[in-house]
């Protein structure tokens, strides 16, 4: 329970269904990073407070799990070796992965629970060969995106309560059951940078302040100079700080050179990519090439892609038409019709 308004209804749902539940909040954030938190993060401290009161409401105890640690390592440590690294990593996708269905779950069955719940809009589907990951295709608002590294394992022991609900029919069904949290706004921020300076973020967290570098095209022609690497992401045309006459675009970032490579109006989409670390949900593996829908953001909308297995677990993934912003350190998620397929992380 992070103290919004999704993870409180998907609790309120399950004790309306009979289940025995526990309200449980992860402390995420070490100390240093709770100085000067507000509300609507992940794990501030009046997150904390508001949760604990919704479970009270519910009539259900509330639990805090301190999870700094593997927090710190798995995803903030993470995000930050990405960044100085010239990629643009999701964090969300690092949180759901290590913290809340490993960790969590982990803690969850030494406790002698049978599943954990989340406010998650996703849905969950058990077939002959297991359990499948859908897509809320017909729906606003789906999360599967962020979810397609979960294991047969933690989508047995997992449930989804807002599967089939709405975001305003969540929001109503809050205020029709009184729950203090039933017009709180979202987060809409990473909760572990409360100013939205992840490059002064990076440099506090590290110690390491980065020097600035050229601009260069895509021949290695010097076209200005930049601020330091985490100050940009792939398809990057705004702040760059410089007026080039044209439209032009982060395509790359070197670090090993300090360069932030820009190009013309066009460069900025892909049709290849290559992805490690893949992780199936759908299939066993990868055999043969496998046509799909893929997506290579959380908010874009799948296109028809071709997999080819590589050698190392690696794929390749060939869209029938470009895609904007491919960006290293993100996820590309693969579906077959509103089932995940898997995903992996693009190169």
């Amino acid at each position: 329970m992070s103290g919004g308004v999704d993870s409180s209804v998907a609790a309120m749902l399950l004790v309306e269904a009979g289940y025995d539940v526990t309200g449980v909040t992860l402390r995420l954030r070490p100390d240093r990073l709770m100085e000067g938190s507000v509300a609507g993060g992940c794990c501030s401290l009046d997150d904390v407070d508001d949760a604990r009161r919704v479970a009270y409401q519910l009539g259900m105890e509330h639990l805090v799990f301190n999870f700094t640690d593997i927090f710190e390592k798995q995803v903030i440590d993470y995000f930050a070796e990405e960044y100085l690294a010239g990629r643009t990593p999701n964090p969300c996708i690092a949180c759901n992965r290590h913290v809340k269905f490993h960790a969590m779950l982990r803690r969850a069955v030494e406790l002698g629970f049978d599943y954990v719940a989340t406010g998650h809009y996703a849905k969950i589907r058990r077939n002959e060969a297991g359990r499948w990951l859908l897509e809320r295709a017909d729906a606003a608002k789906d999360q599967s995106y962020v979810l397609y590294s979960m294991t047969q394992y933690q989508l047995e022991h997992t449930l989804f309560p807002l599967a089939d609900y709405e975001k305003e029919q969540v929001r109503t069904l809050a205020a029709e059951k009184g729950l203090l949290v039933a017009h709180k706004p979202d987060s809409q921020e990473i909760c572990f940078v409360q100013d939205k300076d992840y490059a002064g973020f990076i440099e506090r967290h590290t110690g390491q302040t980065l020097p600035a570098g050229d601009f260069v095209d895509e021949t290695g022609a010097v076209l200005g100079r930049h601020k330091g690497i985490t100050h940009y992401t792939i398809g990057q045309r705004k702040g760059l700080g410089m007026a080039f006459g044209e439209p032009r675009y982060v395509t790359r970032i070197d670090a090993e050179k300090n360069q932030v490579v820009l190009g013309r109006e066009g460069s900025q989409y892909r049709d290849i990519l290559i992805a490690d670390d893949v992780n199936y949900i759908s299939i066993p593996e990868l055999a043969e090439p496998m046509e799909v829908t893929a997506k290579v953001r959380y908010q874009a909308q799948p296109a028809p892609a071709v997999l080819t297995p590589l050698e190392n677990g690696r794929v390749q993934v060939v869209f029938a038409q470009p895609q904007r912003s491919v960006t290293p350190g993100q996820a590309v998620v693969f579906y077959d019709g509103n089932l995940v397929v898997g995903g992996g992380t693009i190169l």
